[in-house]
């Protein structure tokens, strides 16, 4: 090989070395601008849209709403003596209809007296702390009442306050829940009166009842 070729290869040499080290100090070019557009796409597919299927009532479900009625709207009201432990027999016909009436409303509740004995049954109470109250500090209440010398009944409480305090409660207590005593089981459909016990003198059959309340709404549906 001669002086030239020597020297043609030492320059090529010299050239791929400064052209590595310039590509080492240089930053790299930028990524192109399709990568950019394939990572949004990645980050927000497309979605496809959707149309909602619309369902219409077939001819049967149409025919079969027809005369039905809202059982929730129908309402049975069992009223019913609390003082007379009938609590007992009107649970278990409250179970009696929802079963045989799924989706029926049952209120249970108390049938109170009629207002004359009510409004004593209310007073009694008042008269048992009265009279407890008198046996206990009668010495310092009469004389604020301005009574000097108070009625002999009085000395007779005091005579034996604890039989006296004692006899009042349990006659007191006895006679507010005889004027609160109904003897009443009373079933109401929506208001109309379906049993009464108070009218028949005893307590409604499992049939009976349900025949009636069936028959209520039979006509409820007729009407509808």
């Amino acid at each position: 090989m001669g002086r030239g070729g020597k020297l043609f290869l030492m320059g090529l040499s010299i050239y791929l070395f400064s052209t590595d080290v310039a590509n080492l100090f240089t930053t790299s070019p930028p990524k192109p601008s399709i990568t950019h557009f394939q990572d949004h796409d990645l980050r927000h597919p497309h979605r496809p849209h959707y149309q909602p299927i619309l369902k219409f009532p077939s001819q049967q479900e149409k025919s079969s709403n027809i005369g039905a009625i809202d059982m929730e709207s129908n309402i049975i009201n069992i009223n019913f003596c609390t003082s007379c432990s009938y609590r007992g027999n009107a649970v278990k016909t409250k179970k009696v209809l929802e079963t045989a009436f799924p989706g029926i409303n049952v209120v249970l509740g108390n049938q109170p007296p009629e207002f004359r004995k009510g409004l004593v049954s209310k007073i009694v109470p008042v008269v048992q702390v009265a009279i407890i109250g008198l046996t206990l500090g009668g010495e310092q209440i009469f004389p604020r009442m301005g009574i000097s010398s108070p009625p002999p009944l009085y000395y007779s409480l005091r005579a034996n306050r604890f039989r006296s305090i004692a006899t009042t409660w349990f006659l007191g207590n006895f006679l507010q829940t005889f004027l609160q005593t109904t003897g009443a089981f009373e079933v109401y459909y929506n208001g109309d009166l379906v049993f009464s016990k108070l009218k028949e003198q005893r307590f409604p059959g499992e049939f009976e009842l349900k025949d009636l309340v069936g028959k209520k709404l039979t006509i409820s549906r007729t009407v509808s």
